[in-house]
């Protein structure tokens, strides 16, 4: 079987509190670990809430990179969904937990999109 996408749940704890509630960090964060990845960037859009929190999603040509934040609680979640093999999910990932200083994080993978390899070589040709 063949994936057309794989999809990272990044379940950030312990992380920097004062970061996590900053917008603007946060945006450049996600831009920047695409970008370092090789993954293109076509959109984003961020909500900053009040009194504290921020959601956010970077469009990437290759799917997109999410998050949503509880500074309260030093807890993000976070998406990386990429499809085709030019972008590494797991960097996009492992640059994101260094730049929100997270303390404890555990990585959960989807397989998105499994299709019989037999299909795939069809399409090819």
């Amino acid at each position: 079987m063949y994936a057309l996408g794989r999809h990272l749940l990044l379940e950030l704890k312990n992380c920097n509190e004062e970061v996590l509630n900053d917008v603007d960090f946060l945006k450049d964060c996600l831009n920047e670990a695409a970008t370092r990845c090789g993954a293109t960037v076509v959109g984003e859009s961020f909500h900053k809430f009040s009194p504290r929190g921020v959601s956010g999603i970077i469009n990437i040509a290759e799917s997109h990179i999410s998050i949503h934040t509880w500074p309260e609680y030093g807890y993000a979640a976070v998406d990386v969904f990429t499809c085709g093999n030019t972008v590494n999910p797991e960097e996009i990932a492992e640059l994101i937990v260094q730049s929100l200083e997270a303390k404890n994080c555990s990585i959960i993978e989807l397989r998105r999109g499994m299709i019989e390899e037999s299909k795939i070589r069809s399409i090819i040709k």
